[in-house]
């Protein structure tokens, strides 16, 4: 009688425990503190402007072809000439590379926000002075940071920050030493567009994918100078990755991801900007 029992008792405690298992991964999210442009209707077209050079053109356009899976949203690219600093413009994402100088950051996503959780304008940077190094020189590592920066400006965060691939481009898998020649963490997995489909899954009765008439230029840039990115507000177990958030006079709010050099997140848990 014990001895069935206690079977019936393992049974049962081995389907709660998968149960809890399946949950967590149903349930699994790696929105981007919700913040979404704000649209009418679905699916919605975002603009993208393309201003990268020496060959980081291949790169993004492997990118947008791939989000443009998404059910949610298509993307209008288009060819755009922009300074260094590659201003944001209202109503589009701005994608850039440069040698944006020694300062420990691989890739930047900066978004402004209004209402809360409405972005207004986006902007993925690619940082040339590391990119141009033996490390980060190869076609995986150039294709995983410029796709997850620019997922960055539609509301995703990351789905994992140890390191460890899930196969994503919004992982913090190196393809970089030995992992130079794998292609993991490339591209977007099914999840990512499984998370697209939720952010924006409701509607909203305005938009932020036109210029607005009220908000006061230039107030939400974000300049070359980190001091420009605000106050440290996140930061991942292993040091890569920091969130940054400032608030402007305009009411808005601009929120930077950015992605440190492997070197760089070796040194552990601190504001990065301030380690020299």
């Amino acid at each position: 009688m014990f001895r069935i029992f206690h079977r019936r008792s393992l049974v049962v405690l081995l389907v709660i425990s998968l149960f809890a298992s399946f949950a967590i991964v149903a349930y699994a999210t790696h929105s981007w503190g919700g913040y979404h442009w704000a649209r009418t209707s679905n699916p919605f077209t975002l603009k993208i402007a393309n201003n990268t050079n020496n060959g980081w053109p291949t790169y993004f356009n492997t990118s947008i072809s791939d989000w443009d899976k998404s059910t949610v949203i298509n993307f209008a690219p288009y060819v755009s000439t922009s300074s260094k600093r590659c201003a944001m413009v209202a109503g589009t994402v701005q994608v850039c590379n440069s040698t944006y100088g020694n300062n420990g950051w691989l890739g930047l996503a900066s978004i402004n926000i209004v209402d809360g959780t409405h972005i207004t304008q986006g902007s993925a940077k690619m940082n040339d002075t590391y990119f141009n190094t033996s490390t980060y020189n190869n076609p995986n590592e150039k294709l995983h940071v410029m796709c997850q920066e620019v997922g960055h400006t539609f509301g995703l965060d990351h789905q994992s920050t140890d390191g460890s691939s899930q196969n994503t481009c919004m992982d913090y898998f190196s393809n970089t030493g030995a992992n130079a020649g794998s292609t993991l963490s490339t591209h977007p997995n099914q999840h990512d567009y499984d998370e697209l489909s939720i952010i924006y899954q409701h509607l909203d009765s305005t938009t932020t994918l036109a210029a607005p008439t009220t908000q006061a230029a230039g107030k939400s840039e974000v300049t070359d100078d980190p001091n420009s990115w605000g106050m440290l507000v996140s930061q991942s177990p292993n040091g890569r990755s920091s969130t940054y958030e400032r608030y402007n006079s305009d009411g808005s709010k601009t929120i930077t991801h950015v992605f440190w050099t492997e070197e760089v997140g070796a040194r552990g848990n601190s504001d990065h900007r301030f380690d020299n």
